[in-house]
């Protein structure tokens, strides 16, 4: 029988006070006991902040800058989605379980929901973060494209949505901070959206040293080609065009839409860039977190 459908538009489910897919919730024991190797890769980003560009960037980095080989597979099935569980269609950590050393892991859980063995291994991890307002635009273009989120509702409610938390994933705020603070006792690098887009050398280079890896310049200057917006915008490997239809609809809004800084100006109303602002100063206050809205 044809089960697809019901398991979209669903409501989300609190998972520790987090708000997470209800199929992720029922699964939550498979997610907590996963057991990673002290030679994974974390990439850890809240939704919407760069996490396939980074993934692309690692994996371009693994494969000494070989493009080719890094059209291997899709994206999600070379950096598979940790938690994402969905009965019958999906399952990133029986994904993983099967694959070879060294792996690329991708979440998007909050790092109070990280399972233990990853600080038990002491695991390299890579955190990007990205300023608020894009994120909260990006992630309602995303919500209506990408079906198992509940429906967004207009764009006033999602920023109301955004700004408490109440969407997948939990709050922005919680997330970059708690992130942010983690970094101090593990092997965490943590970067910006912004500054990727500034100057990718530069970040590329810091995730180079973070990783013990040398590459000749010419072979960073390929990877930051290949992992341009454009090139991979036009890659069905990078892309995720490949999603089925019923599951990404990309005639809504596609999966790679802008990948700009500032984007967010087309978006907000004055009162509403007002009114987020002064929420936004009392939940990062005290916070040594600092974002650029635009470069």
């Amino acid at each position: 029988m044809d089960n697809k459908p019901d398991v979209y538009r669903r409501e989300l489910v609190d998972v520790q006070g987090v708000p997470l897919f209800w199929s992720i919730a029922e699964e939550w024991s498979q997610v907590e006991s996963f057991e990673s190797r002290p030679d994974d890769l974390l990439i850890a980003t809240y939704p919407k902040s760069g996490t396939t560009w980074v993934s692309e960037i690692i994996d371009l980095i693994y494969n000494n800058g070989d493009a080719e080989k890094c059209k291997r597979d899709a994206i999600y099935n070379r950096v598979p989605f940790m938690e994402l569980i969905i009965p019958g269609i999906e399952n990133g950590i029986e994904d993983l379980k099967k694959m070879q050393s060294p792996r690329l892991v991708k979440t998007h859980l909050p790092v109070q929901l990280l399972p233990s063995s990853f600080w038990k291994n002491n695991c390299k991890m890579v955190y990007v973060a990205r300023n608020a307002k894009d994120v909260a635009v990006s992630y309602y273009y995303f919500y209506q494209m990408a079906k198992l989120h509940p429906e967004p509702g207009t764009w006033e409610e999602f920023l109301g949505k955004f700004m408490t938390g109440k969407v997948a994933f939990g709050s922005w705020y919680d997330h970059v901070k708690g992130w942010w603070e983690k970094r101090k006792d593990y092997r965490i690098l943590y970067l910006f959206y912004e500054d990727m887009k500034e100057n990718p050398k530069r970040e590329i280079q810091k995730l180079l040293k973070f990783l013990d890896k040398n590459l000749p310049e010419e072979t960073v200057n390929k990877i930051i080609y290949h992992s341009s917006f454009d090139v991979m915008k036009q890659n069905p490997c990078a892309n995720y065009t490949t999603v089925p239809t019923f599951d990404m609809d990309h005639s809504v809004s596609p999966f790679m839409r802008k990948g700009i800084s500032g984007d967010w100006k087309n978006k907000f109303t004055v009162a509403q860039y007002e009114q987020f602002e002064e929420d936004y100063k009392k939940k990062m206050k005290g916070s040594t977190l600092q974002f650029r809205s635009e470069i």
